[in-house]
């Protein structure tokens, strides 16, 4: 969903939402099988040792150039834009390559890229101005917005003697809650991934069929077996376009209404949104080498094309120049330019990890947040060093996701340091954020 921690143990899946890859979407970040040199781990919190206070180095980050134009000079990627911005100051800010092969038009700050997963986080953060604002709760149950989740039920999978397998249908152990839609423990699945009997069901389903609004979708989801009991695993899926439901009910209007008036236009990020309809934004889309256009998503995201739906899991689309901003108000706390999005307490519960050893909830192969990650509401923060001797870089209360597009963020409290990167990728990604991140680390010195 990149970058980081794979378990020496076993290989933890990356996450992206959407952003899940191929068969099995192996480790976002496969961070194991990169080497970053020699490392203490005493000395480095479980992290990748460096003191917080630390600058970048501009030789060294010519590396990240260097990098990126061998993937455009080899093909691999039609283009990227990367940004890092420290302290506030932009100390690394490059495009390579182009918007796409056939215009050949060079990528710039307006140049328009599809989020995929990356959208979850934008949406997050207005739920959590929803919750500030006591329009929602965390436990309130999902069925007092959505009745039909009244009825839904979680499949479990039984094997007979002969080896074959049988959906069961049981009650849940306790009612869907807010909360369990916003840290992906609610049940709720993809049905791209993965090979379990309940993803079966969300592929035998048709669930992306003819044009449908999120309130028709939820409806859909809501006939469907949960993966699992509500709060049992960590699961991803639609567990974010289910809590988009609940906030429009609950603010009476259409999802981007609540995101313009909380997040997008007190942020300014004027080119953010669901659909590019003008023809001349159009012509600013981003598009992967045409060998390399399958997002294996399990349906097409098309911001071209006028639909109802407004996918809140991965229906977005962003520049640099806004999503610096996202980025900027996350380093803050919550914050930017003088105006306050979140509160700092509503920011600090947002990115307190939700899923961890005391919390009960399981994690499986699918665990995309990956090794030595937590997750918040709606955010993956780093808790820990993970089991890769070294550990992969990063600090201590780092935030992070990706998409399924390739396009990745990473936020360093500890450094006061957030990078982005922006691309339209597929096959390439996990590759590409990982190395990225490494590039960005080893740039780094006291």
């Amino acid at each position: 969903m990149p970058d980081d921690a794979v378990s020496t143990l076993r290989p933890a899946m990356f996450r992206g939402g959407d952003m899940i890859l191929r068969f099995g979407l192996r480790a976002f970040v496969c961070g194991a099988l990169v080497s970053f040199g020699t490392m203490s781990l005493a000395r480095a919190e479980g992290t990748y040792e460096i003191p917080a206070g630390a600058h970048f180095n501009q030789d060294k980050l010519a590396k990240v150039t260097e990098f990126f134009k061998n993937e455009v000079a080899t093909g691999k990627i039609a283009g990227a834009t990367v940004l890092i911005k420290q302290h506030g100051k932009p100390v690394y800010h490059e495009a390579f390559g182009v918007q796409d092969v056939v215009s050949k038009a060079p990528i710039t700050d307006k140049t328009i890229f599809r989020l995929f997963s990356m959208s979850k986080a934008i949406t997050a953060v207005a739920a959590m101005k929803m919750l500030e604002d006591g329009k929602i709760k965390l436990d309130d149950p999902v069925s007092k917005y959505i009745p039909s989740f009244a009825n839904v039920k979680v499949g479990v999978e039984k094997k007979a003697e002969d080896g074959t397998k049988s959906l069961e249908l049981v009650p849940p152990n306790r009612p869907m809650t807010v909360k369990d839609l916003m840290t992906h423990t609610s049940g709720v699945t993809y049905g791209f991934y993965g090979d379990s009997l309940v993803r079966k069901a969300y592929r035998d389903a048709n669930i992306y069929a003819g044009d449908f609004d999120l309130a028709e979708f939820a409806e859909r989801i809501a006939k469907l077996p949960l993966h699992n009991q509500p709060g049992a695993l960590w699961q991803y899926g639609h567990s974010t376009d289910i809590l988009a439901r609940v906030m429009e009910v609950a603010a009476g209007k259409p999802l981007l209404d609540i995101e313009r008036e909380t997040l997008l236009g007190p942020l300014g990020m004027v080119d953010t949104g669901f659909l590019v309809t003008d023809p001349e934004k159009q012509k600013l889309l981003a598009q992967p080498v045409l060998n390399d256009s399958d997002f294996r998503v399990g349906r097409i995201n098309d911001p071209t094309v006028v639909k109802k739906i407004q996918f809140a899991s991965g229906g977005m689309v962003t520049t640099m120049a806004d999503y610096e901003r996202f980025a900027q108000m996350l380093l803050n706390g919550g914050s930017l330019d003088g105006k306050t999005i979140l509160k700092p307490e509503t920011f600090k519960q947002m990115v307190s990890d939700q899923v961890g050893p005391n919390s009960g909830v399981g994690r499986d192969y699918f665990y995309f947040p990956g090794d030595g990650f937590g997750f918040g509401l709606g955010l993956a923060v780093r808790t820990d060093p993970g089991n890769a001797k070294p550990p992969p870089p990063g600090d201590l209360g780092e935030l992070k996701w990706d998409g399924a597009s390739g396009c990745y963020f990473v936020i360093d409290p500890k450094q006061d340091m957030f990078f982005v990167l922006l691309e339209q990728t597929p096959t390439e990604r996990q590759r590409i954020q990982r190395t990225l991140k490494q590039l960005v680390y080893e740039s780094m010195e006291n």
